[in-house]
């Protein structure tokens, strides 16, 4: 890995303020889509991007489920909240510009206690259990769900591409060092689901890709040398398939 000095703080606009949001058990995962007033830009990014959604990995009761590895380590959970260039209407616009989608990642650890913050979230997952059922998350933010913004200088950067012959790079990738804490039984929750062919929603994640020469760099508020990763590159056929339609 290197280090990228242009790799400088992101600057976050509406991530803090309150919104209403449809939650949506797509069959695949938990969808949480997003209004396109909430934007970042900063981060050596190429534009300023909107938000579509957020959409989370997890394993089986709060077991491994994460779709990076970072040191070796798989965590419990992963969220990923999916922008796309202010310019597009949507992801299968952006998906043709070769920066045209930005991924911010964030992995969880498991925790003794609950995250009160993410209780609204959790609690309406009994609303969701079966496939294409959907509720609305009130009075809630990102800024909720994230680490806070002093402790989001430290990521991961890379370039992720369609996984098909061809396809030009399309995803910028910023997976962030700082982890969110949920206790066991909130983790636990998202087993409760259910995907599309009736069975237990567990081990949404695709399996880890090897990075095939793919150079990771890390921002200039990197403490740690983080000495392995390995990262799924699979990562927008994913979302051409689960959140496109």
């Amino acid at each position: 890995m290197l280090l990228d000095e242009r790799l400088t703080s992101f600057h976050f606009t509406r991530y803090q303020e309150a919104f209403h949001g449809r939650l949506l058990n797509n069959g695949h995962t938990v969808q949480l889509d997003l209004p396109s007033s909430i934007k970042i830009k900063g981060g050596n990014l190429a534009a300023q991007y909107k938000a579509i959604q957020l959409h989370l990995h997890w394993g089986v009761d709060g077991g491994p489920g994460s779709e990076h590895t970072i040191d070796g380590e798989q965590f419990p959970m992963e969220m990923h909240i999916v922008h796309i260039k202010e310019e597009y209407n949507s992801l299968s616009q952006a998906v043709r510009d070769s920066t045209g989608v930005a991924v911010l990642g964030f992995v969880f650890e498991e925790s003794k206690s609950a995250n009160k913050k993410f209780d609204p979230l959790i609690n309406a997952l009994k609303n969701i259990t079966q496939p294409g059922n959907s509720t609305t998350l009130e009075s809630v933010s990102l800024e909720m769900f994230t680490p806070p913004q002093k402790n989001m200088t430290k990521y991961l950067r890379y370039n992720g591409s369609l996984t098909t012959p061809g396809c030009a790079e399309a995803v910028v990738w910023s997976l962030f060092e700082n982890t969110v804490p949920l206790s066991r039984k909130q983790l636990a929750a998202f087993s409760h689901l259910q995907f599309s062919n009736g069975e237990q929603m567990v081990k949404t994640f695709r399996p880890l890709q090897p990075l095939n020469g793919r150079q990771v760099y890390y921002s200039g508020g990197h403490a740690a040398l983080v000495s392995t990763v390995l990262l799924i590159m699979s990562v927008l056929v994913s979302l051409m398939n689960e959140y496109v339609h």
